[in-house]
């Protein structure tokens, strides 16, 4: 992900446009009720409410206004940036005046995120920020100044609570493509979570659930962060027991205790664990180099029990392992789920592509002393252009540890390249001394 801030402006067109009510009747001649403004007409934007759009042109209803206040409302209109064209035109009468507004929506918004804003919820930051920006809806035009009207929105609120602490915003990209997002957070007060809690999850998955949270318990509170943890730690509890259409909302941190330099949470995951399927079967198709029976004695998951998403992925994992020992190792395997919502089973594909054959190219061992390094070369007999076994090099590190690296604490890495022109793989095996 890449952070920036971009300054844009928008060139708007602008075009006024006299009824036929005011033509060949000088403005002179009109009394002064003639120029109050009575209404504020909007159409053409599929994105806003016209009250809205009106709220944002800066004119007020009940003030008087000529024809330089209709080019300044529209000027405004068009340096927000959500609007790729604004044009307008006007009936002056006795009553007052009528201003009809036409917008054309821009094409490019951003969805705003807020990070850890835990004073507020997301609904009561909604209402609070419309009411401060009228065209904000919960997305922001890429160009224009609306980000920056948000940013100090939320600075007005906060120091309304008295929170010592500092909006900031970044717009978030992938390289060099468009905004995908605004992420409003605040610096200041330490935010740390307190205690973690699951709703909508059945009294069977909540150890499971407890024990995963309770490592979250003093971490700082960022709502992306906890977005990650539920990928990686809450909703594999639910796909290993068969629960593979559940799904974690966002999480919802609440205020538990608070001084001027750290603020306690309580955070909350909403959980919908969806219908549990059962494993009726699996096939596998694709593969020509390994028979099937052999494949399918790496398949772990049980069938007729809850379809185990974890395991199967597992599974996946050692059929491939399969395949790097006899040197395809850029064999893939893709897993196809059918589901029968009716009935709450699934049945799994494994659809291999085996690929070509590697060889052994170069070896590299970092992390050692020379006579050490010399000891393990020797040791080493797959030889540049023998055919490449993933499984040889592992067994090698371990018995690297047990007879030569006997003394001491190893973390071992392990790296294997691809070179798929000249189909061979070089290997880094780096020792690393706790």
């Amino acid at each position: 992900m890449t952070f920036f801030k971009v300054a844009a402006s928008l060139l708007v067109l602008l075009i006024a446009q006299v009824s036929s009510s005011q033509a060949g009747k000088p403005s002179t001649q009109l009394p002064p009720s003639a120029f109050k403004l009575i209404s504020v007409q909007v159409s053409g934007t599929k994105r806003y409410k016209p009250e809205d759009v009106a709220r944002g042109c800066g004119l007020q209803l009940g003030q008087t206004v000529h024809d330089d206040d209709f080019k300044y409302a529209v000027g405004r209109l068009g340096e927000t940036g959500a609007f790729a064209d604004v044009t307008y035109s006007f009936d002056y009468s006795p009553e007052g005046t009528r201003l009809t507004l036409k917008v054309k929506d821009a094409e490019h918004f951003a969805p705003a995120r807020f990070e850890n804003l835990v004073w507020f919820s997301d609904q009561e930051l909604l209402e609070r920020l419309h009411a401060e920006v009228p065209l904000f809806n919960g997305e922001l035009p890429v160009t224009g100044p609306l980000a920056d009207d948000v940013s100090q929105a939320l600075q007005l609120l906060m120091d309304k609570k008295k929170i010592a602490a500092q909006v900031n915003y970044v717009r978030i990209a992938q390289g060099d493509g468009p905004t995908e997002a605004f992420v409003y957070s605040v610096a200041g007060p330490r935010i740390l979570i307190q205690h973690v809690e699951f709703s909508g999850a059945s009294l069977a998955e909540f150890p499971a659930l407890e024990a995963a949270g309770k490592k979250l318990r003093g971490a700082e509170y960022e709502r992306s962060a906890m977005r990650q943890q539920e990928n990686k730690s809450f909703l594999p509890i639910f796909l290993a027991r068969g629960y593979l259409k559940a799904t974690l909302g966002d999480p919802v941190a609440k205020v538990s205790q608070s001084d001027q330099d750290e603020v306690l949470v309580e955070v909350t995951f909403p959980v919908d664990p969806g219908p549990q399927y059962n494993l009726t079967g699996f096939e596998i198709s694709g593969n020509k180099v390994i028979p099937a029976d052999l494949l399918r004695q790496a398949v772990q998951v049980k069938v007729s029990q809850p379809a185990d998403a974890v395991e199967i992925s597992k599974d996946a994992e050692n059929m491939k392992s399969l395949y790097g020992m006899k040197g395809y190792m850029d064999a893939t395997i893709r897993i196809e789920p059918e589901l029968d919502d009716s009935q709450h089973t699934a049945r799994y594909r494994f659809i291999i592509r085996e690929g070509d054959i590697f060889k052994m190219g170069d070896l590299e061992i970092l992390g050692v002393d020379s006579h050490t390094k010399d000891r393990l070369q020797n040791n080493w007999t797959l030889l540049t252009g023998d055919t490449y076994n993933s499984g040889y090099t592992r067994r090698f590190v371990s018995q690297a540890l047990q007879e030569v690296l006997k003394t001491g604490e190893w973390d071992t890495d392990i790296q294997e390249t691809l070179d798929r022109k000249d189909k061979t793989v070089d290997v880094i095996l780096r020792f690393i001394a706790k």
